[in-house]
């Protein structure tokens, strides 16, 4: 283990969970539904990625699915996502609107942990140790609880040019870590 694989593995998960993308979303959220709780939200996110990160193999090995494939099609998704950063497109859906329990539902799931964060999650199983992985998913569940707690203050902080600019940064990050994941993993797969 590398400290470089800490950093790596943070900010793969960073980039995809996109917490700062996502404040315009929570804003709305909050505005048309209330307060948010921050610790609930941020409690059922970690406990899904760790439940993924520590049994997901074995639900995949039970449906026939190897980690490698599944690295390969995760690769797929992360692209797709970063592509949705850079050109400001939705492509999946974020959840239903008549939820009236909107810290968990669309905050915790999917926006927090949704299919692009629980498919990196096995994605990086195929590269790095699930110690490293796990170091990562908790330093991103503190960003998670502090951007949620922070909301208010961040909106009368930083602007919409601002949040469009990290948007699409970690886009690029995205699609560059897509390509990477499915450079390792297409000659396992063949």
């Amino acid at each position: 283990m590398k400290a470089g694989d800490y950093l790596t593995v943070f900010l793969t998960l960073f980039a995809v969970i996109d917490i700062l993308g996502s404040i315009p979303v929570i804003i709305d959220i909050r505005a048309k539904r209330g307060e948010i709780e921050s610790a609930k939200a941020t409690l059922f996110a970690g406990v899904l990625m760790m439940c993924f990160l520590f049994f997901g193999k074995a639900f995949l090995k039970m449906l026939g699915i190897d980690v490698g494939s599944f690295a390969l099609a995760g690769s797929i998704v992360i692209f797709i996502i970063g592509l949705e950063m850079i050109l400001g497109v939705n492509i999946f859906k974020a959840g239903t609107e008549d939820n009236k329990n909107h810290s968990i539902m669309p905050i915790a799931f999917p926006l927090i942990a949704g299919a692009g964060t629980l498919t990196t999650i096995l994605s990086l199983k195929a590269e790095y140790s699930n110690t490293v992985i796990f170091v990562g998913i908790l330093a991103n569940l503190i960003v998670v609880y502090s951007v949620l707690k922070m909301t208010k203050l961040l909106e009368m902080k930083m602007g919409p040019s601002t949040l469009e600019i990290f948007r699409r940064i970690f886009g690029v990050i995205l699609l560059a870590i897509a390509i990477k994941i499915f450079k390792a993993n297409v000659n396992f797969v063949i």
